[in-house]
């Protein structure tokens, strides 16, 4: 009676695992199924044969072709709500494809034995679409798509999957298998060290030639400056980017990260946990834009800009939106204009760089609306950083050395012009800035480029960015009866990188301040509809 029991005891001990089994494989199937079927072949089996001579390893699905079809609508929501359970069948899937398809001669960068093939995700999410302020506990164990800023990269460290061990006693080799805390799927964590010997204790020499390692980094990104609401700090999420997606962004780059939320133990001496996001597809978000802001076009907006694009005086049309609420101003709100929509930079045959930015400074009396200009700019514009002369470091405008907390080593931290690459950076109060930090731009605003060689690290990071600075003369009011460079407390090096300077004058002119005052009284005193003062009219 009791061998029976114990045979019962030992059925159900292993009925679960092997109804697991058989889910993993009816989830494999099915994947298999999608990715080959009359409907998706032509364009994955074209993705896969891609992926193949390209070398990579990564397959690229669009989650809205499962929703779009009936029978796999139900797997999509269970692959956003339970990815360690679907994502390796998904792997596991895409490795069979690959098989098939595989071709010795065509497909000769990749290595069928040892690379392991991996889905990434892209397409519509839903509710699962967060920046790093809305990641919630409720998110845990499930994919989200988070954007942000990269802030600071960890170096790419090997991390062991396989380690192969051979025993002189035996004249054998065993292998040992590695998985912690992020890898992906919901197989238990095994110990971090290598065996020194095997179970009946005789010495192992590992052989690090024969092991199997991945490329392992940490990046940390934060919120969008202009996505943060008022009067709160942006916020930021640690990603895990594991073997090919290692090494893929810098920082300063603006990126949407698709990724399993996860938590890690805390130990016992707290209850609170640490969490990050395990990538599974990273996308940088390129063009001056960042590709975040790129309003919705419809067809009439497109109608409507090829109308007023035919017009004789669209760049006078064009300057007078800018920032309508501030009276006169004509000259800089042309070059605004020039400068927001930005040039056309070359690189010439001998390595020369022209940059096709426009850097523009003001320098007048208080009260002449320099900084209102500025702020119309960071409202504007689709990339835009603020900073102040005062509130603002040489180190805190171009890329800082710091410690690494995991590893201990010294990695870089983006600045303000680094994190505005392809975008508008805006100093107000630049002649409050000290003469030590204002060096430190002087390479970006010419270059376009920071140069770091500190603390054993050389490398130079981009910051294509354009500079709008307002300033104060030397005291306070602009003397007309002195030479300009003696109302303007800045250096000639730093002037001369400053492609359009004007002085902003508040002269006694009764007649003018009449107009200035009539403006501003019409527009508060004619609104349309549900429009806010203040608001910029509608063009034309």
């Amino acid at each position: 009676m009791a061998d029976v029991d114990a045979y019962v005891v030992g059925a159900q001990t292993l009925n679960p695992a092997r109804e697991q089994q058989e889910q993993h494989d009816a989830r494999v199937n099915l994947f298999v199924e999608f990715l080959d079927n009359e409907v998706r072949r032509h364009q994955y089996r074209k993705a896969i044969g891609r992926m193949l001579v390209a070398g990579e390893r990564r397959l690229i699905v669009n989650i809205d072709h499962l929703r779009n079809q009936t029978a796999y609508r139900q797997v999509a929501d269970n692959i956003l709500r339970a990815p360690s359970d679907h994502l390796p069948a998904f792997d596991e899937a895409v490795g069979l494809l690959v098989q098939r398809l595989y071709d010795p001669v065509k497909h000769q960068e990749v290595d069928l034995h040892n690379d392991v093939f991996h889905v990434g995700l892209k397409g519509s999410f839903g509710e699962h679409h967060l920046d790093p302020r809305g990641i919630r506990a409720a998110f845990l164990g499930q994919i989200v798509c988070v954007e942000g800023i990269v802030t600071r990269c960890s170096l790419v460290r090997p991390k062991v999957a396989k380690s192969i061990h051979y025993c002189e006693a035996t004249k054998s080799f065993t292998t040992q298998e590695y998985r912690d805390a992020t890898t992906p799927g919901n197989a238990i964590p095994t110990r971090v060290t290598y065996p020194t010997e095997d179970e009946y204790g005789n010495p192992l020499t590992t052989e690090f030639g024969y092991c199997v390692y991945r490329d392992h980094q940490t990046i940390n990104i934060q919120e969008m400056p202009e996505r943060a609401p008022p009067g709160q700090l942006p916020r930021s999420v640690d990603v895990i980017l594991d073997d090919d997606l290692a090494d893929r962004v810098k920082p300063g780059d603006r990126v949407q990260i698709c990724g399993t939320y996860r938590s890690l133990g805390g130990g016992q001496a707290t209850s609170t946990f640490r969490t990050l996001i395990l990538a599974n597809h990273i996308q940088v978000l390129g063009g001056k834009s960042g590709a975040i802001a790129a309003p919705h076009m419809t067809a009439n907006d497109v109608q409507n800009i090829r109308q007023v694009a035919k017009r004789r005086n669209v760049f006078d049309l064009l300057a007078r939106s800018v920032a309508p609420s501030i009276y006169g101003h004509e000259y800089i709100k042309k070059s605004l204009l020039l400068l927001l929509l930005g040039g056309m930079e070359r690189n010439l045959a001998n390595g020369t760089h022209i940059r096709g930015d426009i850097n523009l400074l003001m320098v007048g009396d208080p009260s002449t609306a320099k900084s209102q200009l500025l702020r119309y700019v960071l409202n504007i514009a689709p990339l835009a950083i603020a900073t102040t002369g005062r509130g603002s470091s040489g180190v805190g405008l171009t890329a800082a050395v710091t410690h690494d907390k995991e590893t201990g080593e010294r990695r870089l931290e983006a600045g303000a012009m680094v994190l505005g690459d392809r975008g508008v950076v805006c100093i107000d109060e630049f002649d409050k800035m000290s003469d030590a930090d204002r060096v430190a731009i002087h390479e970006v605003m010419e270059q376009q480029t920071v140069t770091i060689a500190k603390a054993g690290i050389h490398t130079s990071l981009n910051a294509r960015c354009s500079v709008v600075a307002a300033a104060n003369p030397v005291y306070g009011q602009y003397d007309e009866h002195k030479k300009p460079h003696q109302n303007i407390a800045l250096p000639d090096s730093l002037l001369s990188r400053f492609d359009l300077l004007f002085v902003v004058l508040d002269r006694i002119d009764e007649a003018r301040d009449r107009q200035i005052s009539m403006h501003v009284v019409q527009m508060h005193r004619y609104l349309a509809p549900n429009m806010e003062a203040g608001a910029c009219p509608s063009i034309g």
